[in-house]
């Protein structure tokens, strides 16, 4: 898809897709706040949320609630665009932000926090976890550079990162206890439950800064895209280009691996949802990506919430279940069409 999609101005199609998206978002909202154990009329919710209610619904829809379902979109929309970075600066249509080990990074240092500091608050975890996200990346980026980063060893070396940081968790988990077992794999499931007006503020400054800094750096990532050489030759500083780039990425990503756990998969559909959609070019796919994005969490987080109550299904392991299908779809797609399409 170029200038024109399905026959349709580029702008105007993305504004018909973007407009439905953020009803859909809004409706998801809405439905987050009032449904659940305890349901909420929407005019005491909306009344409740703008601090004219009677305060009867305060606790439920301010504290818990509202907070909560912000995360979801935030972390998901976070994960998105990650994603869609990612598989432009490696030029590999199944990169997601697993791909380069920042869950697994997170995942082994938020788990040694758990397992070897019994008595931890669950405060800590997030900036735990955000060290470990950069570890990780910190360590992919310096294995895979030899005179320049190559996309290709990035991507080898973050899944043998992957690896051994899975395998460091199942090693840990070995020896811990029931209780925090149960923690860790709570965590590693991904999951928005219990995340208040504390966690968003820690996570909103990093989408707020990065997300309009992916947009400016659009273009690049378009060209990076058409491979090295063309890069080069079209005047793209390719390492600097590259290399901010990724670090946005890792940050995005980071950011919401840290609040919302390991939720995997989001960084690998969204962006092929918003491609199919608009088209290629990141003016128009990032901010697509980020909306999918956040609606696949806040809808899987609404459904693990309300479907299966009393019980609650962290919503990583809901989008997992949509995920693995949807990876072999594109594998066989990828198949049938001799790797010209995702």
């Amino acid at each position: 898809m170029t200038e024109r999609v399905r026959g349709r101005p580029a702008r105007a199609w993305a504004l018909r897709v973007a407009m439905p998206l953020v009803v859909l978002i809004l409706i998801v909202l809405i439905l987050e706040v009032t449904q659940g154990d305890y349901p909420i009329p929407f005019r005491e919710a909306l009344l409740t949320l703008i601090g004219a209610g009677t305060g009867e619904y305060d606790l439920v829809v301010n504290r818990f609630r509202f907070p909560r379902a912000l995360v979801a979109l935030l972390a998901g929309a976070a994960l998105a665009v990650s994603g869609a970075i990612l598989q432009g600066i490696t030029r590999n249509p199944l990169a997601a932000p697993g791909v380069i080990g920042l869950n697994a990074g997170a995942a082994l240092l938020a788990v040694f926090a758990i397992v070897a500091l019994p008595g931890l608050s669950s405060s800590w975890l997030p900036p735990i976890a955000f060290a470990g996200a950069l570890t990780a990346a910190g360590l992919c980026y310096a294995l895979a550079w030899r005179r320049g980063l190559s996309a290709i060893r990035l991507v080898l070396v973050g899944v043998a990162i992957s690896a051994v940081g899975g395998a460091g968790v199942a090693f840990l988990l070995t020896f811990s206890s029931i209780y925090d077992a149960k923690r860790a794999v709570l965590w590693l499931a991904g999951s928005v439950y219990g995340r208040s007006w504390e966690h968003l503020w820690s996570l909103l400054p990093w989408p707020a800064v990065l997300f309009p800094s992916a947009l400016l750096l659009g273009r690049s990532l378009d060209a990076l895209q058409l491979g090295d050489e063309l890069a080069k030759g079209i005047g793209l500083r390719l390492e600097w280009s590259r290399g901010l780039l990724l670090l946005i990425a890792v940050g995005l990503a980071g950011s919401a691996v840290a609040t919302a756990g390991t939720i995997g998969f989001v960084g690998l559909m969204a962006p092929h949802m918003a491609r199919y959609m608009v088209g290629s070019v990141s003016a128009r796919m990032l901010p697509v990506s980020a909306l999918l994005g956040g609606l696949l969490v806040m809808l899987a987080d609404l459904i693990g919430r309300v479907a299966f109550a009393p019980i609650e299904v962290p919503c990583g392991i809901l989008i997992a279940l949509l995920g693995g299908p949807y990876m072999i779809v594109l594998l066989y797609r990828k198949q049938e069409t001799g790797g010209s399409r995702i």
